[in-house]
């Protein structure tokens, strides 16, 4: 196996690689400190930064490490992110009473990725939700937090 192409466009910064980076705190809208529900050596897992409307305090699991898509993802990180996904998807079950989880991951422009750091996605799922028939915005800072307290609270309680 090797290694896939760089797609990321020249000057790229990793809106991921921020979020334990120096840069966190930026006078934006973007993923803050508060908004990581779980965090262990190889993967941190935190409430998204862009909400889609019947499916709100979304997670995305990254590596700690940049790795550009699944291609280039160790085997040791992808067990990891899989292993807070699962954690994740029993924390949402719990405290957001959904009916069910998606989980999605893009790679690579044709598989509609557009930011340039292996991600997975966490949905909770509702019935007749429309998750896939609507688009996501920018959420508010202060509403993630209360998905986040809620999340992070079931976690620490159940770990």
């Amino acid at each position: 196996m090797t290694a896939s192409f760089s797609h990321k466009p020249d000057g790229y910064e990793c809106p991921f690689c921020r979020v334990w980076g120096i840069e966190l705190e930026q006078p934006n809208q973007g993923t803050k400190q508060w908004d990581i529900i779980y965090q262990n050596e190889k993967a941190t897992a935190f409430i998204a930064s862009k909400w889609w409307p019947n499916n709100k305090g979304h997670v995305l699991i990254v590596p700690n490490q940049h790795f550009e898509n699944i291609f280039e993802l160790p085997a040791d990180y992808a067990v990891e992110i899989h292993r807070a996904a699962q954690l994740t998807a029993f924390a949402m079950k719990s405290t957001y009473g959904c009916d069910g989880i998606s989980t999605r991951q893009h790679n690579e422009p044709a598989g509609n990725q557009d930011v340039w750091h292996y991600h997975l996605h966490v949905y909770p799922r509702y019935v007749n939700d429309q998750l896939y028939l609507t688009k996501g915005s920018q959420s508010d800072p202060d509403e993630r937090a209360f998905y986040a307290n809620k999340l992070r609270s079931w976690i620490k309680e159940n770990i």
